[in-house]
Parts: structure tokens; C-alpha cells; sequence
């Protein structure tokens, strides 16, 4: 038996202690409206090389390591390796090779119907595909203006992202996710630009926090989080029989002698002992013992 306070449960937002930083907001924004423009010059480009009706949409905007990268693609993607000048790190234009076969398929004469196995390119098909990722980079050069300054060109091809080393495991990536429809299939596409390349334009990435201020944050978060606090009796053993026999009226004695405070814990660990009382309409309890002073 026991009464319990709860507070309303406010919006908790996943927070990765491994990433080395963020986006900040204003950041966020602006490379969202610059990549919604691409996204849209870019449908309106398949639209014509494919021959049917195709959009491009942005799925969402993460600042990542060239590793967490890597990781999350699939075991066999076509990667457009993109050099930029002046930048060591390598862009990354990203997409399923079954879909890039299917879009060559419709702009060679072919319905699309039947999907394409997954294989590497031919020669006349790499020749296709750099020209998809050269007029990419134009439309991506047009929507992002004084945000790209430095000029970009297809480098290479590579199916397995973990022998493509684009940039270093540590190296920080502006990653952009996109939905692709092209017809009735939609697939996923990812454009990764180094960060080093890109954010001085859009503004400094957020510091890192320092170990104490890491510490003073994460205890003033602790501090406000709500918890469930509840009083009981001590637990009172019942023999299956008597528990399946319970009937409308029926009494059981309880082992807590009547002179003995009540235990209070906290997410369901005890911390103090409390005497049942009352504070205007409303049950409360008073304090008598503390663990930690015990």
C-alpha cells in the first residue's frame, strides 16, 4: 500500500555524448533551405533525363564523423567521391546502385518496370552516372551560392563505403539525407560535404563543452528531472491460497507495527523514512529519518 507523486513528463530530446558537436539551430536552418532549392532543382532535372515524372525531397540535416557516416550506409553503395579544391576530405554524393540502374534503364528506352540486380557499373554506365552527379553538383553549386565557394568535381567511383576513405574516421561531415521518387519507386540518397568546406560559411560549429562544464550541466539537468516518489508500508509475505481466496471485505494484517514510519523512495530506491500527514486537503508525509544521515 502506497501513495505516490508524479510530475508531468516534459519532452526529452536523445543527446549523443560521442559526438564531438552539433549543428546549432540558425545553422540548421539555413542548410535546410539551401538543400530544400537543391532538392527541387535536382528533381526537376531526373524529371527530364528519365522521362517520367520524379522529386527530390530533404529528409533531414545531421552534422557527423566520416565514420558514423560510413556505418550507417549499406554494405554495397554507389559512392560519387567529390574533390574540392583546397580540401584534403573527399564529398560524398551517395545513393543504391539498383535505383541509378533503373534511371539509366528509363533513359535509355526502357519502362522501369522490371528492377534492375544490384552489380557494379559497366563503362558506358559510369559514363551516365558522373554525368548525373556533374549536373547534381550544378544544381547544388546554383543553390548554394556564396555557401560552396570552393569549385567541386567527380573523382571516382566506389561501391564498398569502407574502402572508399573519402576523408579521415574523425573527419566532421555536413550529411544530407534525401527521398527520391522517380515514377512509383522511391529510394534514399545522401549528400556528405566536409564540414571544413562548408560551416565557416554558415557559421562556427558549437564548442565543445569543457569536463566542468560538462558536469555543472548534467547536474543541473539531474537536479530538475522529475522523479516518482512514493510512501509504503513494509511488504506484509501472503500465501497464494489467501491472495486467491480475496473476497469484498476481507482484512489482512499488516507486519508494519502501527508506531513505525513509513519508507520512502524514490524510483523505487529507498532514501528516507516519512510519518503520514496532512497539508490542507491533501495527504502528505513528513520526513523523520534520512538514509544518507543514517
Amino acid at each position: 500500500m502506497g501513495a505516490s507523486v508524479r510530475g508531468s513528463a516534459p519532452e526529452v530530446e536523445p543527446y549523443d555524448f560521442f559526438r564531438p558537436a552539433a549543428l546549432s539551430r540558425d545553422q540548421s536552418r539555413m542548410l535546410e533551405l539551401v538543400y530544400e532549392t537543391f532538392a527541387r532543382q535536382w528533381g526537376t532535372q531526373l524529371t527530364a533525363k528519365v522521362r517520367v515524372v520524379s522529386r527530390v525531397t530533404l529528409a533531414g540535416t545531421t552534422l557527423q564523423t566520416y565514420d558514423e557516416y560510413v556505418d550507417r550506409l549499406p554494405e554495397t553503395s554507389a559512392m560519387v567521391l567529390l574533390a574540392l579544391e583546397g580540401v584534403p576530405a573527399r564529398g560524398v554524393l551517395q545513393f543504391p546502385p539498383t535505383a541509378v540502374l533503373g534511371w539509366i534503364s528509363r533513359m535509355l528506352g526502357g519502362s522501369g518496370r522490371v528492377a534492375p540486380r544490384e552489380r557494379a557499373f559497366t563503362q558506358i554506365e559510369q559514363a551516365l552516372v558522373r554525368r548525373f552527379a556533374e549536373d547534381a553538383l550544378e544544381d547544388l553549386r546554383y543553390s548554394m551560392g556564396p555557401l560552396l565557394p570552393l569549385s567541386a568535381s567527380v573523382e571516382s567511383f566506389h561501391y564498398n563505403p569502407q574502402f572508399a576513405q573519402a576523408a579521415a574516421t574523425t573527419d566532421l561531415m555536413v550529411v544530407a539525407s534525401f527521398d527520391i521518387e522517380v515514377g512509383d519507386r522511391t529510394t534514399s540518397a545522401t549528400l556528405a560535404l566536409p564540414a571544413d568546406a562548408l560551416l565557416p560559411q554558415v557559421g562556427v560549429v558549437e564548442p565543445q563543452q569543457t569536463r566542468v562544464e560538462g558536469e555543472a550541466n548534467l547536474r543541473a539537468h539531474l537536479a530538475a528531472a522529475p522523479v516518482e516518489v512514493a510512501v509504503s508500508f513494509d511488504p506484509t509475505p501472503v500465501n497464494p491460497r489467501a491472495v486467491l481466496g480475496l473476497a469484498e471485505g476481507d482484512v489482512i494484517r499488516l507486519v508494519h507495527p502501527q508506531h513505525r514510519p513509513l519508507t520512502l523512495t524514490v524510483a523505487g530506491q529507498p532514501v528516507a523514512r516519512a510519518a503520514v500527514g496532512a497539508n490542507g486537503n491533501r495527504l502528505a508525509c513528513v520526513i523523520v529519518e534520512s538514509q544518507e544521515a543514517s
